[in-house]
């Protein structure tokens, strides 16, 4: 009966041995799978915010892309990804941020050939603009993210101090003006 427990004990040793043998091999597999996974993640979004990537191989196509005043840029790029102008709208979100650009409000014309930076120089381009939109002028953009005094900026929305009315005449006011100013009654 003794030589029976014992060698009941070594099993039971060589099967745990086993198991934590196993369960550690697991744990490095999975750790390992896990870091290629989040390394090729990282790369793809770096290449996507750095290299020329385009969401179409050249001729592309034309696309007429419509900024309107006061969207978000995240806003932006989602309209663009939705028209697969880009492949990924956090990619081109963080580049525009990092290179600290204000989009303008308009109408542009893009192709979807076109790499971020190339979208990026259309759409903070008012001059670029299909059509011409009142209100918005063709200042450049400073370094430092503000804009010149002939430019308004598309996140901010500004009320005049001031306004003004037109000054309208009727047809009796235009009537009885001549007489009071000849001195006439």
């Amino acid at each position: 009966m003794a030589k029976n427990s014992t060698s009941t004990k070594v099993t039971l040793k060589i099967t745990s041995f086993i198991l934590r043998l196993l369960l550690n091999m697991m744990f490095y597999i999975l750790a390992i799978i896990l870091i290629v996974n989040v390394s090729q993640k990282a790369y793809g979004f770096t290449y996507e915010l750095y290299g020329p990537v385009s969401a179409e191989a050249a001729p592309g196509r034309e696309i007429i892309f419509q900024v309107k005043k006061g969207e978000s840029t995240m806003d932006i790029a989602s309209k663009l990804q939705l028209n697969r102008a880009i492949t990924n709208k956090y990619s081109f979100y963080v580049k525009t941020k990092l290179q600290n650009l204000t989009i303008m409000p308009g109408t542009y014309n893009i192709n979807s050939s076109m790499n971020y930076k190339e979208i990026l120089d259309v759409i903070t381009d008012y001059s670029a603009s299909i059509i011409q939109e009142e209100g918005v002028g063709t200042g450049a953009v400073t370094p430092t993210g503000t804009e010149s005094d002939n430019q308004t900026n598309p996140d901010t929305q500004t009320v005049p101090d001031t306004q003004t009315v037109p000054d309208t005449q009727t047809e009796s006011d235009t009537q009885t003006k001549p007489d009071t100013e000849s001195g006439t009654e």
